[in-house]
């Protein structure tokens, strides 16, 4: 590829030699001529730059399509399926490789005529078949839409100062409150996605690449593309200058299906909380974090801890003098064991059998304090396995900056997959967790009052269903295929 692009760059010196060789007081004439209708162009050498001069003024700028333009796939060339040296056709769209006179981009531009590539990973501007550089500041919005970036003030005035923002096609949309593709069966990843790039500490960290770019990984370490696909999404999510009102999510998928060895896929619907477990503890092991000892942003801002106190049960077959000589054993005395949290998993009532009398499922509800009461240290409720029962009651003894409830809707048996219906009545501000907390640890906890900045909705069957979330950003934001509908906050 060096060979070719060193003909372009003669080829280019060709062309522009015949100003160079004309007698020197007829080239002082020209070039002072030029120079009144055209911007300064660099010495070299004593002598003008021609070609430097011809970057700013390519004929073909008028050509760029920007509605066709789209930067979320991978970036490969549609003919040699390469990532080596991809450039995107600025005319039709399309990816192609390299740009000397044998390469796909140089075979398409003759072809169809369509002369402005942009390198896609230097962000440089070609002009094809003639190979010069590009320099015009009117293209600075096509380079910010393929790598968004933020200053730490922009960053710091987000949550501040909620503007609409105008796409190319004339949509308006709320940055952060964009639409993400669903390709096919990824709603279960897009919601827990939007969802986390609503959190404003996550998001910052995301936003700015040099947070995270020079963490050190083992060679042939796959698992921090999570990381930078995270954070192009993010970038995406939250640019102002988007050319569409959505976002596809293309590239942070296929790293998903690839770090977890196919375990979520794009084709294939998938369970939102699994999908949340695993991101977050991937994500945490990817920038460097361990179980204990080191920390990262997810943990800084998920994490939590408890109390879990656990006591093992006699067999319900047993004789009750038999259950009672066991129960003074050690092995059946209360144990407990400090353990950290990402997320609160809060289990519901179990949904009635029966119809009303207009022969209808009743369809029960409950105050989310009711199933938060499993954390007060008190409660205690029975699991059982395979051989062995257990009593377990939670005690919390850290609250997280923010705060994650998974409400299990889904249980399932060797037959099939049950959703309970119940239905979950919760505040949307002021969640105090006090009184779930004891006294030595309430003393610790100045501030236990949480508002909802997200919620992820499961409509439908277990089998058939999809998701949907809301967001808060000033005003409920409701999206679920790719619409979004005022909800009230």
């Amino acid at each position: 590829m060096g060979r070719s692009h060193a003909r372009g760059r003669e080829q280019a010196s060709k062309q522009a030699s015949p100003i160079l060789l004309v007698p020197e007081i007829f080239g002082e004439l020209v070039r002072k001529v030029d120079a009144q209708n055209s911007p300064p162009a660099k010495p070299l050498n004593g002598r003008v730059d021609s070609e430097d001069r011809r970057s700013r003024h390519c004929p073909y700028l008028d050509t760029i399509n920007r509605s066709v333009l789209d930067f979320d796939f991978e970036k490969l060339c549609s003919i040699s399926l390469s990532h080596i040296n991809a450039y995107a056709c600025l005319v039709c769209g399309k990816y192609f490789q390299g740009r000397g006179l044998k390469s796909h981009a140089y075979i398409h531009s003759v072809q169809f005529s369509h002369h402005v590539f942009l390198n896609l990973h230097t962000l440089k501007f070609y002009c094809l078949p003639d190979n010069y550089e590009i320099i015009d500041s009117s293209l600075e919005d096509i380079t910010y839409v393929l790598k968004p970036t933020f200053t730490k003030q922009q960053i710091a005035n987000l949550d501040k100062q909620a503007k609409l923002s105008r796409a190319y096609d004339g949509t308006t949309y709320l940055p952060g409150i964009v639409g993400l593709n669903n390709i096919k069966a990824n709603d279960y990843a897009n919601a827990v996605l939007q969802a986390l790039s609503n959190v404003p500490p996550l998001r910052n960290y995301f936003l700015e690449e040099d947070n995270y770019k020079n963490i050190k990984r083992p060679p042939g370490d796959i698992m921090f593309l999570l990381v930078q696909r995270f954070g192009e999404l993010m970038r995406k999510l939250w640019n102002p200058r988007n050319f569409k009102a959505h976002v596809s999510p293309h590239e942070m998928l296929q790293a998903v299906v690839l770090c977890s060895r196919k375990t979520f896929q794009i084709t294939k619907q998938g369970d939102g909380v699994d999908f949340l477990s695993w991101f977050l503890n991937a994500l945490h092991s990817a920038l460097g974090g361990t179980k204990k000892k080191k920390k990262t942003i997810v943990t800084d801002v998920f994490q939590g801890s408890m109390r879990i106190f656990t006591k093992k049960l006699p067999h319900p077959d047993l004789p009750a003098e038999e259950k009672e000589q066991l129960l003074h054993n050690d092995e059946y005395q209360e144990t407990m064991v400090e353990s950290t949290f990402m997320y609160l998993t809060l289990d519901l009532p179990t949904a009635p059998l029966y119809k009303d009398e207009k022969e209808q499922l009743i369809i029960p509800q409950v105050p989310l304090f009711n199933i938060l009461a499993k954390f007060n240290g008190i409660t205690e409720k029975e699991y059982k396995t395979y051989k062995e029962n257990f009593l377990k009651r939670f005690q919390l003894t850290k609250l997280p900056p923010y705060l994650i409830f998974c409400i299990k809707r889904f249980t399932k048996n060797n037959f099939f997959v049950e959703k309970n219906p119940t239905i979950v009545n919760f505040p949307i501000t002021n969640v105090d967790l006090r009184e779930y907390l004891s006294e030595e640890v309430q003393a610790v906890h100045k501030n236990t009052t949480y508002d909802l900045i997200a919620n992820i909705v499961h409509d439908g069957k277990p089998s058939e269903g999809s998701y949907r979330i809301h967001v808060l950003h000033h005003i409920w934001k409701r999206r679920d295929a790719g619409e979004t509908n005022q909800q009230g906050a």
